[in-house]
């Protein structure tokens, strides 16, 4: 398989270049595709140098988009088979790509999300933003008759041919929401696998909001009812 790994970036000038070296590690990655959602840290400066290292490709946003916006930016940018959503943070660990990749190899998904609630090691800390994604996930399921552990999951990794013509509108945090809601009406094989995760305090950066819950709410109970 050639994987694309699609990173979005805002304001991320303190893990950028980290992250980008933790992919390139793992050795997996055929194409890695940053998009910069207009950051005015620094951020662009520190892409600029990576720019044009082999493989990698820089996009940038005029402005403030949103996180989903970014995505959409890779995904239509991508050139690989698989495509896997990498955040800028640190909190998803790329030495997870063998696990995550592993049920696409083997024939038995489409698609794999990587769950922080199957008993992986993590940092026990932000008690409300859990019980929040239990919540968002139990809504999910009720919706969508379905048995996912963690729907808000960042690393979400998915056959190129399962988005091809597939409408997505998210600009913001609803990405997440509305990609599972559109792949779970799809049919589409779903495998999920337990990660490790390092989850960062709103004082080291941290960007989603509860409003972002309400969001998220809407979204899924608008796309069981419309496409």
């Amino acid at each position: 398989m050639n994987l694309t790994v699609i990173i979005p970036v805002y304001n991320e000038a303190k893990t950028i270049e980290e992250i980008v070296r933790r992919v390139q590690k793992t050795g997996l990655a055929d194409e890695i595709v940053i998009v910069d959602d207009g950051s005015t840290d620094g951020t662009r400066g520190l892409l600029a140098a990576l720019d044009g290292t082999p493989n990698l490709r820089v996009l940038l946003h005029d402005r403030n988009r949103g996180k989903g916006a970014a995505v959409r930016t890779g995904i239509a940018a991508a050139r690989g088979d698989v495509l896997l959503i990498q955040d800028a943070d640190l909190e998803y660990d790329p030495r997870e790509y063998p696990n995550l990749l592993r049920p696409l190899e083997e024939g038995l998904a489409d698609v794999v999300y990587g769950s922080r609630f199957l008993g992986a090691a993590r940092r026990p800390i932000l008690f409300w933003n859990m019980v929040a994604n239990k919540i968002l996930t139990l809504l999910t399921n009720i919706l969508y008759n379905n048995i996912l552990s963690d729907m808000e999951t960042g690393y979400k990794v998915f056959r190129r041919q399962i988005v091809e013509g597939m409408k997505l509108n998210a600009r913001g945090f609803e990405f997440e929401p509305e990609f599972t809601a559109k792949i779970l009406k799809s049919r589409a094989r779903i495998f999920e696998v337990p990660i490790i995760f390092n989850p960062r305090e709103y004082s080291e950066g941290k960007k989603i909001k509860m409003k972002d819950a309400f969001i998220a709410v809407w979204t899924l109970v608008k796309y069981r009812f419309v496409d």
